[in-house]
């Protein structure tokens, strides 16, 4: 009688998936980048500490604002909360009133809207011509004492002087300096300020692009000003005249 000594290995388990190769791949993976991984976990990191940084100011701040508003009377955070809530209702008001004002003006007027970037020649609600305008970048302009905080106009402001073409306009200081260019001994240019300008009381002037001087670059606008299209200036410049009302809304 012969015996059959042949064993059976023991089953230790469910086969494994041949087509599993997850995790033999990471471990691939890890070997040959490991910077990569310890790039990955050193920003992991710094956005975790970034957002528990937030969420602490927004916490220092809330405290601190309780903190205050503790300190008020009943009357003073009532004053306090409807000067806060009111000050943006204020200025849609102004804008939406000075709007109506340009609507009713029954004198030729220029209008601009702001938000939409229109230039309106308007007269007693028609439309006369309607056209893109840019206006410059809300900026600091000049250096030191002399420094100027460019702002995008708004309000009623009037026609102070209207610069036909071949005529001289001085440039300001810095605009040179804002175009990285040397301030030359004379800043009058004969057609800084395109073929047709308007220069408006406060210093805003509403032009078109120069063929030379700093003003001559497409892609530049006076800060604190308005560039139109030279087409639609020279259209509408027989109606131009000192005392003009212009509209910024």
């Amino acid at each position: 009688m012969s015996t059959d000594r042949r064993t059976t290995p023991r089953w230790t388990g469910p086969d494994p998936d041949p087509t599993d190769r997850r995790r033999s791949r990471w471990q691939e993976f890890r070997a040959a980048y490991p910077g990569v991984l310890t790039v990955m976990w050193i920003v992991l990191l710094v956005l975790i500490a970034s957002d528990i940084w937030l969420v602490a100011q927004r916490a220092s701040y809330r405290a601190e604002t309780t903190r205050l508003r503790a300190g008020m009377s009943d009357f003073e955070r009532q004053k306090t909360d409807l000067a806060l809530a009111s000050d943006e209702k204020r200025v849609q008001v102004m804008m939406a009133l000075l709007r109506r004002q340009a609507d009713l003006d029954e004198k030729l007027h220029l209008a601009v809207s702001v938000d939409s970037g229109r230039m309106y020649l308007e007269r007693d609600r028609a439309i006369l011509r309607d056209f893109p305008a840019r206006l410059g970048p809300e900026r600091s302009v000049g250096t030191g004492a002399d420094t100027v905080r460019m702002a995008a106009p708004r309000g009623k402001r009037t026609v102070e002087r209207v610069v036909k073409a071949g005529e001289t306009w001085a440039l300001p200081t810095w605009v040179w300096e804002d175009r990285g260019l040397p301030v030359p001994a004379e800043r009058a240019i004969p057609g800084a300020l395109g073929p047709v300008a308007i220069v408006l009381n406060g210093g805003t002037v509403v032009y078109s692009q120069a063929s030379t001087g700093p003003l001559a670059d497409s892609a530049y606008v006076l800060p604190g000003s308005v560039r139109v299209g030279r087409s639609h200036l020279e259209a509408i410049a027989p109606n131009l005249h000192p005392g003009m009302a212009v509209y910024f809304y």
